[in-house]
């Protein structure tokens, strides 16, 4: 299994409208970011990410999982940009700021913390791990 990190700005997507769509889950369209797009080429059903909530409270605020691979973005015409469906897993307890995790041990070489502006990013496994723990969930 890999892991990543999806970020959403809450007043355009939010947590609460992830969870609003329950097991079918929802197309992760719109990303215009050669990286990203390739990140999402990459994922498995099954793999699971962290949903963070960008611009507004910057923190991780639950795990989401890969429901569908990468597909073409239904949001535009253009064959360039893919998409995968992602669906919610569960909440964290305790929402996990990016100020908190530039202060972690261990998340020093973080995507998220060197390069919090690319919307669709890679998490390792311990990087996982560290996280779910601040959390308060189970990895």
């Amino acid at each position: 299994m890999t892991y990543w990190l999806f970020k959403s700005e809450p007043d355009t997507w939010s947590w609460d409208q992830q969870v609003a769509k329950g097991a079918i889950g929802e197309e992760w369209h719109g990303v215009r970011n050669y990286q990203a797009r390739n990140n999402m080429r990459a994922m498995k059903v099954g793999d699971l990410g962290f949903y963070y909530h960008s611009n507004i409270g910057k923190a991780v605020v639950g795990i989401v999982e890969v429901c569908a691979e990468s597909a073409p973005d239904s949001t535009t015409d253009d064959p360039r940009w893919d998409c995968v469906h992602i669906r919610a897993v569960r909440p964290f307890e305790r929402p996990v700021t990016l100020d908190a995790c530039k202060v972690q041990p261990g998340l020093e070489a973080m995507v998220l913390v060197n390069n919090s502006r690319l919307s669709v990013q890679p998490v390792t496994q311990e990087e996982w791990r560290i996280v779910c723990e601040m959390g308060g969930v189970a990895p």
